[in-house]
């Protein structure tokens, strides 16, 4: 009875265990947010609790696109993302985990390509497989000089599954994408840069974010309405043909047209000062 009692002791002496980091950070400054991947000790690498995290933040984030504008993600510690988590991915039993697993990234990236908001993904270290697909998925991407890149699975027996072999050759074009997915290559952010894979190359981290708060306040300056629909008229045009993309482009317009933010854009012209955008 006393040993047992002595353990009942032992254990309210003991510190509280720390709560597991979560595997996905979300902070808010003025209309920017921004995504952290963070799980460093393992290079960022994607597993269920991640993707499960960022879907779960992603559709948030679209249901606040007055209040939340631009969309920054990036990894936390040495690398943006190595990809899956190869770890977890030896635990799944069956090939029907495997592919459910590839389902739930494929819908993740996607409906990240589909936020309203304008999305920055910001690479430092290396970005492979799936970690170069989700940034794949955003509308700009700037890396730091020295940078890894590369759509590497065929070197592991598969193909890329979040939606890689579809999003980098519309990007920089069939026969180069094929070249980069077919060899499994790693490249340089300078190479990528080359390609038309990224918008901008940095010599350090300082001047990486300096370069990614130019391009957000840039956005920031434009009415976000417009700007949600011109990405959305871009992005559904891209699969259509010309005809049909010029009718997406119509019904996009005519989204803006009863907005307060075009009737302010034509006051300030009037009154020679800058608008003021509410996202109304």
């Amino acid at each position: 009875m006393s040993s047992e009692r002595d353990r009942e002791r032992e254990q309210e002496r003991a510190p509280a265990l720390d709560p597991a980091p979560e595997p996905v950070l979300w902070e808010q400054r003025g209309h920017i947010g921004y995504i952290r991947l963070n799980r460093p000790e393992q290079l960022n690498a994607i597993n269920r609790a991640m993707l499960d995290a960022l879907g779960a933040l992603i559709e948030q984030i679209g249901r606040q696109t007055r209040d939340i504008r631009v969309v920054v993600i990036e990894g936390a510690g040495r690398a943006f993302s190595a990809g899956a988590d190869l770890k977890e991915r030896q635990t799944m039993g069956s090939p029907e985990d495997i592919r459910q697993s590839i389902h739930r990234i494929k819908a993740v990236l996607t409906a990240l390509e589909q936020l309203p908001q304008p999305t920055i993904a910001a690479l430092s270290g290396l970005a492979f497989g799936g970690g170069l697909e989700l940034a794949l998925a955003c509308d700009f991407r700037y890396a730091v000089r020295g940078v890894k890149l590369g759509l590497t699975e065929v070197g592991l027996g598969i193909i890329p599954g979040g939606g890689g072999t579809q999003r980098l050759p519309r990007l920089i074009g069939a026969a180069r994408a094929k070249e980069l997915i077919l060899t499994a290559r790693r490249i340089t952010a300078e190479q990528a840069y080359e390609l038309g894979l990224l918008s901008g190359v940095a010599d350090d981290m300082a001047l990486l974010h300096a370069s990614i708060s130019q391009l957000a306040a840039e956005l920031l300056r434009a009415a976000p309405i417009a700007v949600y629909q011109a990405k959305l008229a871009i992005n559904r045009g891209l699969d259509a043909d010309l005809h049909t993309g010029m009718d997406v482009e119509t019904a996009a317009y005519e989204v803006t047209i009863p907005t307060k933010d075009r009737q302010e854009a034509l006051e300030a012209f009037r009154a020679k000062r800058a608008p003021h955008f509410t996202g109304e």
